[in-house]
């Protein structure tokens, strides 16, 4: 891959080389604008390495759901489970919550389920488009998902969600008896009675090679990243100029796609944003752990099974802990623990350790659109754990905006300024 140099110049950069930094880079130079990526650390460095691989389209639910708050209680209580606050961040972190709170009042979740589900539908086809663009089939899994229940009083209890998604587009199919899910996914631990088939569902083999893949053709084309720390930033009317360990960046317009980071780069613009991180932990077991047919969910139990380069990762769960606390790997020995009785003939040995750290607005959408004060300056970040699935779409969004274009939907959803 090619890198730039001290006072470089170019369009458009882009701060941040994970999926969703690298897919905008892409869009924007399909409409023939020259791009630079600048990221600390390089390609798939962060969350866009280690997550489930899944572009999760059916997944139109924000985490702040009506009555959300009544769990507080029993995540500080629990610290292993699917969604925790440690009892050390619960202070620092009750600024975010109040807005969390307030994004659950039925109002503003009806708002956000509507926004949400427009995303999706165009990340869907984005995804596509994007698909033939790079030639990347052979990186794509086209096996479906399974979301498992045991017994009819939790599967009844999911049947509002499902209906909310029938609403809005999503295909799926109710499994019931054992028999049944075998056929879909033999090896079940006969606790799960029930389950819905969404065939629609897609995964990447590897998220880590999707992105390296993306990388590559935008490279291939022309594209340059620089792997250098951003310390400051200046926008002109007509410039924006980035400074970093490495040298001066000089370009026309600048889009914020730095994950968990984006919030500190907002900054230098004036803008405040509540940007919070859902670190994710999993373990990938090799190949051969499992003979795994489909993706996996254990809704009840905050976590997933999905299928990586042959092998199996186990992961999921949301602990809202900030980027400064060290990882707490006994989460996820706790869910590869579950999937073992969930799925008894998996191979738990060997398995490799990992945590991300997922950007999460409190309204569970993503921040898309023009920094409120600095025009040249675009935002691009928040996805919590779905930057892969909306990934596309965020790119063709913020290429129409950074181009002075119409997007392709309503972004107004999903303005910084709405905070």
């Amino acid at each position: 891959m090619n890198s730039t140099t001290a006072n470089s110049s170019c369009d458009v950069v882009v701060i941040g080389a994970g999926v969703i930094g690298v897919s905008t880079a892409l869009a924007l130079q399909n409409r023939g604008l020259s791009v630079c990526i600048v990221d600390r650390k390089g390609v798939a460095a962060e969350a866009s390495q280690g997550n489930a691989g899944a572009f999760a389209f059916t997944d139109i639910e924000p985490l702040a759901t009506p009555g959300i708050l009544r769990k507080a209680p029993k995540w500080l209580l629990d610290p292993l489970g699917p969604l925790s606050v440690p009892p050390s961040y619960a202070l620092p972190i009750l600024p975010w919550m109040l807005r969390f709170w307030r994004a659950s009042w039925r109002d503003r979740y009806v708002q956000s389920v509507r926004a949400q589900a427009a995303l999706m539908a165009l990340s869907r086809v984005a995804l596509e488009r994007q698909i033939s663009d790079v030639s990347g089939e052979a990186l794509i899994q086209r096996e479906g998902q399974l979301q498992l229940y045991e017994g009819e009083a939790q599967f009844r209890a999911s049947r509002a969600g499902w209906a909310l998604r029938k609403e809005h587009g999503v295909s799926f199919e109710a499994v019931s008896g054992k028999a049944a899910l075998a056929e879909i996914q033999p090896g079940l631990n006969e606790r799960f009675t029930h389950g819905v088939f969404t065939p629609e569902w897609i995964n990447t083999i590897n998220p880590k090679s999707w992105v390296q893949h993306l990388a590559s053709s935008f490279c291939d084309r022309g594209g340059r990243i620089k792997i250098a720390q951003v310390v400051g930033a200046h926008a002109q009317p007509d410039a924006v100029t980035l400074d970093t360990d490495a040298g001066t960046i000089v370009a026309r317009k600048l889009v914020v796609a730095a994950g968990a980071w984006s919030h500190q780069v907002a900054r230098f613009f004036g803008d405040r944003l509540p940007l919070e991180t859902e670190r994710g932990y999993n373990t990938t077991l090799p190949e051969g752990a499992f003979e795994l047919r489909t993706h996996l969910t254990f809704g009840n139990h905050g976590f997933v099974v999905t299928k990586i380069d042959g092998g199996v990762r186990v992961g999921g769960a949301v602990e809202l802990g900030g980027l400064k606390r060290k990882p707490n790997y006994r989460r996820a020995q706790v869910l590869l623990d579950k999937a073992a009785q969930f799925l008894p003939e998996l191979d738990t040995g060997n398995g490799q350790q990992w945590m991300g750290f997922r950007p999460s607005m409190p309204d569970s959408l993503p921040v898309i659109g023009a920094a409120p004060h600095v025009p040249n300056v675009t935002y691009a970040f928040g996805h919590g754990h779905l930057g892969l699935t909306q990934s596309a779409a965020t790119a063709e969004l913020v290429a129409a905006v950074v181009t002075n274009d119409r997007p392709a939907m309503d972004i107004a959803p999903f303005a910084a300024s709405r905070f």
